[in-house]
């Protein structure tokens, strides 16, 4: 059974030993291998919704329910970040900044049941939950998520402006309201 005290003291462990997503990375694929022991311990997505578990200067563990078909415009994290699915699927565009504060389409990942995927310091995505129903997915960063300073770009200009947490809280509201 998954136990989510172990698997934030592995989380902190493995930063301690290696400030890389490596580490992490292993942790998190443990950990999403066997999603029905991960889902019995934190729960069925019920709402989506950025649920914290565990928050400190050096790392950041959340658990990201997507909302059906939800798309989270283009954003970078400041920090590494490795993305765990335990249900559902999300699909990610890799975005390349351009000179004059906008980005353009440089890659996409697809992430199912049981990936776990690093992004560096400097990735800028966007995400997708093609499904129609909610997915899981364990984030796990690798600093302060919520000090850092980020930048989101407009869906439609795709310039870059800063982040906006309470934009994003009503992105996900929105979302369950559909």
């Amino acid at each position: 059974m998954f136990d989510l005290d172990r698997f934030i003291e592995d989380c902190k462990t493995a930063v301690s030993g290696d400030r890389s997503h490596k580490s992490v990375r292993e942790v998190v694929k443990r950990a999403v291998s066997e999603p029905s022991s991960l889902i019995g311990r934190i729960g069925e997505p019920q709402r989506a919704e950025a649920q914290k578990l565990y928050h400190s200067p050096n790392l950041t563990i959340l658990n990201v329910i997507w909302g059906a078909q939800m798309t989270f415009l283009p954003h970078n994290h400041q920090m590494w970040a490795v993305i765990g699915i335990y249900t559902g699927r999300e699909d990610n565009i890799m975005w390349r900044k351009r000179p004059g504060g906008h980005v353009e389409a440089a890659g996409a990942r697809s992430l199912a049941v049981g990936d776990a995927e690093p992004l560096g310091r400097n990735i800028v995505h966007s995400v997708t939950n093609p499904l129609s129903r909610l997915t899981g997915a364990i984030h796990v960063y690798g600093g302060d998520f919520f000090a850092a300073e980020r930048s989101q770009w407009d869906p439609e200009t795709l310039l870059e402006e800063p982040f906006d947490f309470e934009a994003s809280a009503r992105r996900f509201e929105e979302s369950n309201r559909h």
